[in-house]
């Protein structure tokens, strides 16, 4: 493959939250598929899963060892080589909640966890109060050019 050519990436979205869809697919994955590319990553294959609180809460039990709610797991499952390979579960009724107790609107919350979801896989955390500042900053920045786009 000449060096000039694009690395084939592919991102889905999977709905297992009754009564929940998302609007402008096919924006929001070369939207994500460019946040990669500015945080200088290798994106091979990921997938996006949206469910419900007690999905999330079973996976969280099962794979983490945590026993609460939480808005978003991250799984990355990349093999050797350079292409990152990664699954995102999102709990939709908990991003709902979210945007009530932050007094945002649902849409941008979601975005804002999806966002959140590809910068962990980017490599950024947020364990530490320094870290959430750098992880919240980020998030705005694509928050901000994903909805002036």
């Amino acid at each position: 493959m000449p060096a000039h050519a694009p690395v084939k990436s592919d991102i889905y979205f999977h709905f297992l939250r009754d009564g929940f869809s998302l609007s402008g697919r096919t924006r929001l994955k070369t939207f994500i598929g460019s946040v990669f590319k500015k945080e200088k990553k290798q994106l091979g294959q990921l997938s996006y899963i949206f469910c419900s609180d007690d999905y999330l809460l079973e996976i969280n039990r099962q794979y983490l060892n945590h026993d609460f709610f939480t808005d978003i797991i991250s799984f990355d499952l990349s093999g050797p080589g350079p292409a990152l390979n990664a699954e995102i579960y999102i709990s939709v009724d908990r991003v709902r909640d979210n945007a009530r107790d932050f007094k945002s609107s649902f849409k941008n919350e979601l975005h804002r966890v999806i966002f959140h979801g590809a910068l962990h896989l980017c490599g950024y955390k947020d364990k530490k109060r320094v870290d959430q500042q750098k992880m919240r900053k980020m998030e705005n920045k694509y928050l901000d050019l994903y909805f002036k786009g």
